[in-house]
């Protein structure tokens, strides 16, 4: 009896214990084993670790590179020749000088050499009269220009003073689309100011900021007073320079711009070395590829860039580069599009020699070309006027009349152009809609060159596509249309 007694407590111990054996199981597999998802289910400790960890490691970036950035503050004086109504009952006095007054604009800027060298937007700087730097200890000091190039919309400035903390450079080649990166500037006047986003795209051009544009879009929030500072990556390097937002209400709407780094380190570099900007030049317009350009040129892809036209002597033309080649790889490299190429052979140095891979005519051919070093030539910009031909009836919704020297100095051409001019587009029409405007020169139809109205008859006349491949001249500039 006392035996069976026995066995019946040690069953009722085991029962129990089996029972919280169960009980401990079952809080493992809730709390640690993955869920149908294939996610973890975490504990509140877990959560707040994390978190703790990712805020202990932005507030670290921000604490290594926030001494680096800089406040500018500038003063240009601004002058109208506009008369407004008081001076229209009482004008200015002979050698009067028209009303001035000295306006102050605020921007960033980022330390990126410790004896006090700063890169900025040259759009902070542009026409300054007084430059005024202060540092995050509040220190304040009088900046130099050392150089400005509008093209990337870069400048550098330098203060007195040595040991200062410095934000070290990044790859923004290595920069992928979705990683964090960190704003820190001076928006609106306040100092110092971090804000968190992520990547949202690269190699953003045709932005119409600058005329070399490869942006950084990120959804950091960037606003007024934040051109110039630094876009941080989370290991604290430099990344890209925050240049422009895109915005309806002139504040932040989630789109902002910045300069990649490694483009911003080689204006940097040869503006301290050499006081200016050295950039290749081949000697071609090109053009992006459309659908229907692609199908007018029987080239099967999209990617490349069109040439429309090749400047006499340059070494585009040395090489055998003609108008109406796409260029598919430059360099070893992809050619994507007009913007990534044009930067692609800016940033090659004058005297290399590179390889350039063409379609031509349906097939392929590569060949050597000897970059130079670009040169700009000013040019007026000419106003005219178009009188109106009689009407001709050619190409529904559009008029021409046949060109003249005298029309061509008018539309600020040289001396050798040919073609018919447009007078009249129709809006709505298949050229309206197409882009062309009052004053273009058609100068080829088909391939065919255009001299006289009788030419421009002919072959139209003779063309039986839906779609009509016109090369146009607008001011000097060529390039090649498709209408349907």
């Amino acid at each position: 009896m006392l035996q069976l007694k026995k066995d019946l407590k040690m069953k009722k111990t085991g029962y129990i214990f089996l029972f919280l054996l169960l009980i401990a199981l079952g809080v493992f597999l809730y709390y640690y084993l993955p869920e149908r998802d294939g996610a973890f289910k975490p504990t509140s400790s877990m959560v707040s670790h994390k978190i703790e960890d990712t805020e202990l490691a932005f507030a670290d970036v921000v604490k290594a590179v926030s001494p680096s950035v800089v406040n500018i503050s500038v003063t240009r004086t601004i002058t109208t020749n506009e008369e407004d109504l008081f001076e229209l009952f009482i004008p200015r006095g002979n050698g009067e000088q028209p009303p001035s007054w000295s306006e102050q604009s605020y921007g960033s800027g980022v330390i990126v050499s410790s004896d006090g060298y700063i890169i900025t937007n040259n759009h902070v700087i542009e026409d300054a009269e007084v430059i005024r730097v202060t540092l995050p200890d509040k220190r304040s000091f009088q900046g130099k220009l050392i150089g400005a190039d509008p093209k990337t919309d870069l400048a550098i400035i330098k203060i007195e003073a040595r040991g200062l903390p410095v934000a070290p450079w990044g790859n923004s080649d290595d920069l992928k689309v979705g990683e964090f990166v960190l704003a820190i500037g001076n928006p609106f006047g306040l100092s110092n100011t971090v804000t968190l986003g992520i990547v949202s795209a690269k190699g953003r051009a045709n932005v119409g900021i600058a005329d070399y544009e490869d942006f950084i879009q990120t959804d950091a929030a960037i606003n007024p007073g934040n051109s110039g500072g630094p876009l941080v990556n989370i290991r604290g390097e430099i990344v890209g320079i925050n240049t422009a937002i895109f915005s309806r209400s002139g504040g932040y709407q989630g789109i902002g711009f910045a300069v990649p780094s490694n483009m911003a380190k080689t204006v940097f570099e040869q503006l301290i070395k050499a006081g200016r900007i050295k950039r290749g030049w081949i000697g071609v317009n090109i053009q992006d590829i459309t659908p229907e350009l692609a199908r007018k040129f029987s080239y099967d892809r999209l990617e490349g860039v069109l040439i429309n036209g090749i400047v006499k002597e340059s070494p585009a033309e040395k090489a055998g580069l003609k108008k109406g080649d796409i260029i598919t790889q430059y360099n070893g490299r992809d050619v994507i599009d007009v913007g990534s190429f044009r930067n692609s052979v800016a940033s090659t140095p004058h005297g290399k020699k590179v390889k350039i891979r063409l379609f031509r005519n349906g097939a392929y051919k590569e060949t050597e070309i000897l970059v130079a070093e670009q040169v700009f030539f000013s040019q007026e910009k000419r106003r005219y006027s178009l009188p109106m031909p009689e009407k001709k009836d050619v190409l529904s919704g559009m008029d021409v009349f046949e060109l003249s020297k005298d029309m061509a100095k008018q539309l600020g051409l040289g001396p050798d152009a040919y073609g018919v001019a447009i007078a009249r587009i129709e809006t709505g029409s298949s050229a309206d809609r197409a882009g062309l405007r009052r004053g273009d020169v058609i100068e080829e139809i088909e391939h065919k060159p255009i001299r006289s109205i009788e030419d421009f008859k002919q072959t139209l006349s003779k063309i039986k596509t839906e779609d009509i491949l016109l090369f146009i001249n607008r001011g000097g500039k060529r390039f090649y249309v498709v209408i349907k």
